[in-house]
């Protein structure tokens, strides 16, 4: 089963209650689709996963999988820390009718090459969906190995990785190790154009939000033998690629999709709202892209400032 070649990580809408807005992640599922993404995973490092509960969870893979069909791929994020805690995760997001499941390398415990083997081999045990390994060492302190991944893809139902080590020689070693029909994705927008070129399948995506049908324009070009093009568009889309990660990831993202008026809302707490400063940065970063425009900045940064004012006097952060 081909997942597709741009897939979103995406944002978990909020109201000024901070609980989630299931009516609007349907229709940015809608958006994402209708601008350049063959798919989105819902509730991955994006989708604030940590602080969104597993009812929560259950919920929303019901509403934008109900929304897009077969029109578009689903992935379930459902990993943790907690083998147990992810295994019954996976179980319940089997019965929503996901196309895939996404598990994150456990963070903070440290496990060893043969505590993330055991950990993933177990998840996959109790489904027949595919399972799709997420390796980010810059969010869980723990780097999962080329040779373990290559125990893991002759798992039958593990299929895929997203891959977010920042190394190309890591991709490297991964692409020569494993099979060729084992799909790894770029989990960094950035290295999306490098990694297709070591033969990777794509890219999980948090810039296609906001430059969608570009990035579909840049992979379909490499895809069709057009490399020029295809370095042309990673060049014009670097600076977004890499300004949209000013700080933690999403903040910045949905800081943004307020501005243009998709109603992400806020972050919760451990996570904080973009400072004056760094909307101010984003807004730049945005109008200096040719084909996106924020006008009037300065009353967009007072006006988002203020929103978060108004909303925490009468919603506090909880």
């Amino acid at each position: 089963m081909s997942l597709g070649r741009i897939l979103t990580a995406m944002v978990t809408p909020m109201n000024e209650a901070l609980e989630v807005d299931y009516q609007e992640a349907i229709r940015l599922a809608q958006h994402l689709i209708a601008h350049g993404s063959d798919g989105v995973v819902v509730c991955g490092t994006t989708g604030e996963s940590p602080t969104v509960t597993d009812q929560e969870k259950i919920e929303l893979f019901k509403a934008v999988k109900g929304a897009l069909g077969s029109k578009a791929t689903v992935i379930a994020g459902i990993g943790s820390n907690s083998t147990n805690s992810s295994i019954a995760l996976a179980r319940k997001a089997a019965t929503t009718g996901v196309d895939g499941l996404m598990a994150v390398v456990p963070y903070y415990n440290k496990p060893s090459q043969e505590g993330m083997y055991q950990h993933f081999k177990a998840i996959a045990e109790v489904t027949s969906l595919p399972l799709m390994l997420y390796n980010v060492p810059g969010r869980t302190s723990a780097n999962l190995l080329p040779e373990t991944v290559k125990r893991l893809s002759e798992i039958p139902n593990i299929t895929s990785l997203k891959e977010a080590a920042g190394s190309i020689d890591q991709v490297s070693e991964l692409k020569r190790l494993l099979p060729s029909d084992f799909a790894v994705y770029s989990g960094d927008d950035s290295m999306t154009l490098p990694m297709l070129a070591l033969g990777c399948s794509g890219i999980i995506s948090v810039a296609a939000h906001i430059i969608g049908d570009e990035m579909k324009e840049m992979v379909d070009a490499w895809f069709a033998g057009d490399t020029a093009q295809a370095t042309k568009s990673h060049l014009e889309l670097f600076p977004v690629f890499k300004g949209i990660f000013i700080t933690s990831n999403p903040v910045p993202i949905k800081t943004i999709l307020n501005m243009v008026g998709i109603k992400a809302g806020r972050v919760r707490l451990p996570l904080v709202d973009a400072t004056n400063e760094e909307i101010k940065f984003l807004e730049k970063l945005m109008n200096d892209h040719k084909k996106i425009k924020v006008s009037n900045t300065n009353k967009q940064a007072q006006a988002f400032s203020e929103l978060k004012v108004a909303s925490e006097s009468v919603h506090p952060i909880v």
